[in-house]
């Protein structure tokens, strides 16, 4: 919502617009999804914060006098929070370590036999479970004893 009222005070925009600036502003930190934003985007329509207009079959927002008004009271840019205190170093080693890993899978998924197929289900399970004990703060050993061996599809 501040987030809105926020980038409306700078100029009228569509909602996917809206939410390009945001992840760019937050430096790729908070990128909201349509989900969040259209029916935000409804609610302060029908408060009266913003008015939209067709715009090329897309709607364009902007900011009412009630609306500017709000905006004014609120923060400036509420996405820098969003940032704040993040490694994005370890963010890019955690990105490319998924993309990797979807990578491998859909590549055996695409060209392996269907026991080769079973075996990567397998392997994902297996991690998801074992990224799980982690948290519990349990070793390899642990989650031997605890059923997570290799192979356990379960």
């Amino acid at each position: 919502r501040a987030s809105i009222l926020a980038l409306l005070g700078d100029r009228p925009m569509h909602g996917y617009e809206m939410i390009q600036e945001i992840a760019e502003r937050s430096g790729g930190a908070w990128k909201p999804s349509p989900g969040s934003v259209y029916p935000t985007l409804q609610l302060l329509e029908d408060e009266g914060m913003i008015s939209s207009e067709s715009d090329g079959g897309k709607k364009l927002y902007a900011l009412t006098d009630a609306g500017r008004t709000e905006a004014e009271a609120g923060p400036q840019a509420p996405w820098e929070e969003a940032g704040r205190g993040i490694d994005w170093e370890a963010m890019q080693e955690v990105r490319q370590a998924g993309f990797g890993l979807m990578e491998a899978f859909a590549q055996v998924w695409k060209t392996g036999s269907p026991e080769q197929r079973q075996k990567a289900l397998a392997v994902i399970n297996q991690s998801r479970k074992r990224l799980y004990l982690i948290l519990a703060e349990q070793d390899d050993e642990d989650a031997e004893d605890a059923g997570v061996a290799e192979g356990d599809e379960g």
